[in-house]
């Protein structure tokens, strides 16, 4: 990706300087550097907000409330983990952090999960079903409070940033249902073509 990006800038500068429009392209960089350092500093705040309003729900208990009633579900999406096993856990605590809109906060959780997972993995070359599944339903992310998108929409003037809640939930319940069906039916697949 290296090369990409800087095969990337080295055309466009080359285009800009044959074609005389170096100047445009200087401007155009220090504007977007300006607005990278304006959006950082924005979200900051914001994000700061979001992840005490977070931090509190999870000294509360909220995160592990949510993360008991999701066990059952956890359980019946990977039976080929069991139960009392760390992965189940680490699993329960991604998903939950992802739910409440805590993607820094997911993350150690998911590469915990995946370090599980592949303890369990008798095949170390190929990932595993449960590990496949686990990250379908962590790309697809079901979202209660999108926080970061509140806290960019608030930084870019939004009048009502928090207005797509209701469209975030939607939109990823119905990416998380699909993704755990088609790798239901992926799955299902495999162990035909296995036979």
């Amino acid at each position: 990706m290296n090369v990409v990006w800087t095969g990337l800038i080295v055309a466009g500068v080359l285009v800009a300087a044959a074609t005389g429009r170096a100047a445009e392209v200087t401007d155009a960089a220090f504007g977007g550097a300006k607005l990278a350092i304006e959006t950082v500093i924005g979200l900051s705040g914001l994000m700061a907000l979001w992840m005490g309003i977070m931090k509190i729900a999870e000294r509360s208990g909220l995160m592990e409330a949510l993360a008991l009633l999701l066990r059952p579900l956890v359980s019946r999406l990977f039976p080929s983990v069991p139960p009392d096993h760390p992965a189940i856990g680490a699993m329960v605590m991604n998903i939950s952090a992802n739910m409440l809109g805590l993607g820094s906060a997911a993350t150690p959780f998911g590469l915990k999960a995946m370090q599980e997972l592949q303890e369990l993995n008798e095949d170390k070359e190929t990932a595993s079903e449960a590990m496949c599944t686990f990250l379908a339903l962590n790309t697809a992310s079901v979202t209660l409070v999108p926080g970061t998108i509140i806290a960019l929409r608030a930084t870019y003037g939004s009048v009502n940033p928090a207005e797509i809640v209701a469209a975030t939930i939607v939109a990823s319940v119905v990416a998380g249902v699909f993704a755990v069906a088609l790798d239901s039916v992926v799955r299902g697949l495999a162990r035909t073509r296995g036979r």
